[in-house]
């Protein structure tokens, strides 16, 4: 069955931002909708009302896609959150079907968005030259979903001291510029892969 549109559930207009420019790189031609919330709890707390709203009415061939950042959660448990939201609304997940007739993929970006940006330095480069290119040589940053203390505040701090946002982080601006230039098949971030992967394989299936 061809998967005509896939419906994305996110926590923050930032992230609307960057899916907006990535996700036409992945998924090609098949139609979306991103819809953001304010904030990961406003997202958790309206989903089991949203699912069962889809529950009533999605198409054999639409998908969702709930994105949420792990933030300092422990993965397995914010997954298994995800996941009976979706079974709750009697929506299969990708997780527990046995082929791809599932209506709902979870997945979390570790630790938050701005993981990805460290995933894809030369995009960084591209859309902010003055950033070192040494960052992602850095033990520190070598792996994007491992860095400690924050990711947008690591990313941040990076950028102020190149002399971008001295008066903070301007989110949805910097999630349009480096999307812009991100190559997903390049990416590091272990996160950022999964969700490709899955996306792909929405916009494959036949």
């Amino acid at each position: 069955m061809i998967v005509e549109h896939i419906d994305v559930i996110v926590e923050e207009p930032s992230m609307e931002a960057a899916l907006r420019a990535l996700l036409p790189k992945i998924i090609g031609t098949t139609a979306f909708e991103i819809y953001p919330h304010q904030g990961k709890s406003d997202l958790l707390a309206r989903l089991p009302d949203r699912l069962r709203g889809y529950a009533g009415w999605l198409p054999d061939t639409w998908r969702i896609v709930v994105l949420v950042d792990r933030d300092d959660e422990a993965c397995e448990a914010l997954k298994a959150q995800l996941e009976r939201a979706a079974t709750t609304a009697n929506l299969t997940t990708r997780s527990t079907a046995n082929d791809r007739c599932y209506r709902v993929v979870n997945r979390l970006a570790v630790e938050e968005l701005e993981a990805w940006y460290f995933g894809d330095w030369e995009a960084v480069r591209e859309a902010y030259p003055r950033v070192p290119a040494t960052i992602p040589s850095k033990e520190t940053y070598r792996d994007p979903d491992a860095i400690r203390g924050g990711t947008w505040e690591a990313f941040e701090r990076v950028l102020k001291s190149a002399g971008y946002f001295a008066q903070g982080l301007a989110k949805i601006e910097a999630a349009r510029a480096i999307a812009a230039n991100m190559s997903p098949e390049r990416n590091l971030s272990r996160s950022f892969q999964a969700l490709r992967r899955a996306l792909i394989e929405m916009a494959s299936t036949r």
